[in-house]
C-alpha cells in the first residue's frame, strides 16, 4: 500500500530539512559557544563546549527535521548565527583578549 500523498515533501524539502539539520544547526551551536567563550572565561567555556556542543547540535538537528518548511529553519539557523556573530564582535570590542 503506497504512502499518501499529502504526507510526501519535495526533494527540495527533504534537502533544505537534511542540511539545515546538519550544517546549520552544527553553524548556530559553534557561534553560540563562541560568543560565550568572548563574554565569559573561554577556557571553561571550551570545555564544556565539547559536551553541550554536541547535546545543542543534535537537538537543533532534530527540531529541524520536526519543521514542515526546511527553508524557514535555514532562515531561523541563519538568524541565530548572525546573531551570535554580532554577538562576538561585541565581545571582541570590549573584552579584547590579551595576549
Amino acid at each position: 500500500m503506497p504512502a499518501n500523498k499529502k504526507y510526501l515533501s519535495s526533494n527540495w524539502q527533504r534537502f533544505s530539512k537534511i542540511s539545515a539539520g546538519f550544517l546549520g544547526g552544527y553553524f548556530v551551536s559553534i557561534t553560540f559557544h563562541m560568543a560565550l567563550a568572548f563574554w565569559f572565561n573561554h577556557l571553561d567555556v571550551i570545555i564544556t563546549s565539547a559536551f553541550t556542543g554536541f547535546i545543542l547540535w543534535c537537538t537543533l538537528m532534530v527540531l529541524a527535521f520536526l519543521a514542515k518548511n526546511g527553508w524557514k529553519i535555514w532562515g531561523i539557523y541563519l538568524l541565530l548565527t548572525f546573531l551570535f556573530c554580532t554577538v562576538i564582535y561585541l565581545g571582541k570590542t570590549y573584552y579584547p583578549i590579551i595576549s
